[in-house]
């Protein structure tokens, strides 16, 4: 429980004009996560628009990732989409070739909503053994609709040594602690959360970190958390981070992954606000909030000690 906790951002997609994927600022994105702290990257996720890209572009893409990474962090990278069984296990299989450390396996996409959890557990195994070694981990994907995996379940597969990471999306801290209980014996899996409310409680539990798409705004402000959740001079500061992140929940889900790309723009980063999944344009109110965030960021930054943003270009 006292291991260093891990940013583990869930990567952006960055557009051209043209909705072609924007090679350029894919790199620049890679040495902005590493610059922030991150210690793993989360490739071919929901906020890299995965469901709006088709599978050459996936294995590109993550092959370019683990290219300019050069081994410098793992990386994991989603390898489930909605088909059979046998033809999602020749995609994690496919997608693992381009070098990645752990394939992601989406829960909603093992079984229906309707299912009940016994074909879920059996859909899952049937995976498992039709991917030999392959590493896997599991994401609680809220697309097409969200599938939470029981803390005995998910225990059992941590102890046969295939799974070596889950992101959580439960947003019960009760559910996500009987999770880290489960799986405490096994020292090369880790559990990350990605609801921010409750950053530091999941920290202080025993995670092994955090995967968020608040780390798409702020990447350094979450590693700063990871590094002093547990540090007891610090208790004002980390209780003043973990009430932005709270306060400003809404603000950067409400027109994401928009919004954070308008923000990283803010950040010196040549890319550009376009996605594949939203059509509109940020309206000016949406700027004004966003900007407001921005300043609220460079205060709280201030007030916890950043003199000044080393991550920016």
């Amino acid at each position: 429980m006292k291991n260093k906790k891990k940013f583990i951002p869930v990567m952006l997609m960055p557009f051209q004009e043209d909705e072609k994927i924007d090679y350029s600022a894919l790199n620049q994105l890679v040495e902005y996560y590493i610059r922030a702290g991150a210690q793993g990257l989360f490739a071919n996720c929901l906020s890299s628009e995965m469901f709006n890209l088709s599978k050459e572009e996936m294995l590109k893409s993550v092959a370019f990732i683990v290219d300019k990474v050069n081994g410098r962090v793992p990386i994991v990278a989603t390898g489930t989409f909605a088909d059979t069984i046998e033809n999602q296990a020749e995609f994690v299989k496919e997608i693992y070739t381009t070098g990645i450390d752990c394939v992601i396996v989406i829960t909603s996409l093992l079984a229906e909503q309707t299912d009940s959890e016994a074909v879920f557990q059996k859909n899952v195994e049937q995976l498992l053994s039709l991917t030999a070694d392959i590493p896997l981990g599991f994401y609680e994907c809220p697309v097409p609709y969200k599938r939470v995996m029981s803390s005995d379940f998910l225990g059992k597969l941590v102890k046969s040594g295939r799974v070596k990471y889950h992101k959580d999306t439960s947003l019960d801290i009760e559910n996500v602690k009987a999770k880290i209980v489960s799986t405490l014996e096994v020292a090369d899996f880790g559990l990350y959360d990605a609801y921010m409310a409750h950053a530091v409680e999941t920290l202080r539990a025993g995670s092994a970190g955090l995967s968020c798409i608040q780390g798409n705004y702020f990447p350094e402000l979450v590693v700063w958390l990871c590094d002093n959740y547990d540090n007891l001079d610090r208790e004002e500061e980390i209780s003043l981070v973990q009430q932005f992140f709270i306060d400003n929940m809404d603000v950067m889900h409400e027109t994401y992954p928009t919004s954070a790309k308008y923000i990283l723009r803010q950040r010196s980063l040549d890319i550009g606000v376009y996605c594949r999944n939203r059509s509109e344009s940020l309206s000016q109110d949406t700027k004004k909030q966003l900007n407001q965030l921005w300043d609220d960021f460079e205060k709280l930054s201030h007030r916890i000690g950043f003199s000044k943003r080393v991550i920016d270009n």
